[in-house]
């Protein structure tokens, strides 16, 4: 079994429901207010923090893993809860912001909050897993250019089979001024096709590994990119500081990702502090692109 797929079994055992219950368990009663950046000090006195629903408690469900660490509230994962604390950080908010959410993996009850918040629409292209409003095709977008403020992309991109033509899709469809956050599997330092036939929990395919490399592919597309990180990560590159072998996943290339990280290539969007209160756990699991259409 893959590390991608048996991270997935991880997040389903901890729910204890069905994948047709997990997709649609994301409780009704989910509020999102208007998002702010966060600090330390902005940080709840508490174990466990959601920065999508804010819950707090003594600690989230399942393990240490950005495929576990449920929140019991609104049931986001550790990647989740990354990815919305990158949208927090990075993008300053407008009530007529328009966002467009490619794959949520939250469900229902998520989305309705999101779209009392911003001008919100979720998309998804073969519904095996997630559901959206409207089905897109990554490679070749039903949108108009320039249409879009906000891309919010999660764990997608690896099963494109054209990269290229996905990217120019992308660039396309955003407003100048435009933010696209992309979070794919960060597992080694160069993108390579998988080794051996890949396939994710939903039965999708996966045509690329990507690496660290894509940064610059993204900047070939015309965005200006950046790598958000944790504090860890971000120190480990600058004093190129790699894990112990053995200490670590098998299948992550961590001495790779912190000896070939270039640190002017990062930006820290969770210190040490948030990272730890928000199950951001462990570090070398947590990255997103954040892209810019000047």
């Amino acid at each position: 079994m893959s590390y991608v797929a048996a991270a997935r079994n991880l997040t389903l055992h901890a729910l204890r429901v069905t994948r047709r219950e997990f997709i649609r368990s994301t409780p009704l009663f989910v509020r999102l207010q208007p998002w702010v950046p966060v600090s330390d000090e902005a940080v709840p006195d508490a174990r466990a923090w959601c920065v999508v629903c804010r819950w707090r408690g003594d600690s989230f469900k399942g393990v240490e893993h950005s495929e576990s660490a449920v929140c019991p509230r609104c049931r986001s994962i550790a990647r989740d809860r990354f990815l919305h604390l990158s949208l927090l950080q990075q993008v300053p908010y407008r009530r007529e912001l328009r966002v467009l959410e490619m794959s949520p993996r939250l469900g229902k009850g998520y989305q309705r909050a999101m779209r009392r918040r911003v001008d919100y629409i979720a998309s998804d292209y073969d519904e095996r897993w997630h559901r959206g409003k409207v089905k897109l095709n990554l490679q070749r977008l039903d949108l108009p250019n320039a249409s879009v403020d906000v891309l919010l992309t999660a764990h997608v991109l690896e099963h494109v089979p054209d990269t290229d033509a996905a990217l120019a899709e992308l660039f396309r469809v955003l407003r100048p001024g435009g933010t696209l956050l992309l979070q794919v599997p960060l597992l080694q330092t160069v993108t390579a096709p998988p080794v051996e036939p890949e396939f994710h929990e939903d039965n999708s395919p996966v045509f690329w590994r990507f690496g660290l490399d894509l940064t610059q592919r993204l900047r070939s597309q015309g965005f200006a990119t950046t790598l958000l990180v944790t504090e860890e990560l971000h120190q480990r590159v600058v004093t190129r500081t790699a894990p112990p072998l053995g200490s670590v996943s098998a299948e992550v290339d961590t001495a790779g990702l912190v000896m070939d990280a270039d640190p002017a290539d990062l930006t820290v969007v969770a210190s040490n502090k948030v990272a730890r209160c928000t199950g951001l756990a462990p570090w070398y699991l947590f990255a997103a692109w954040h892209c810019v259409k000047p």
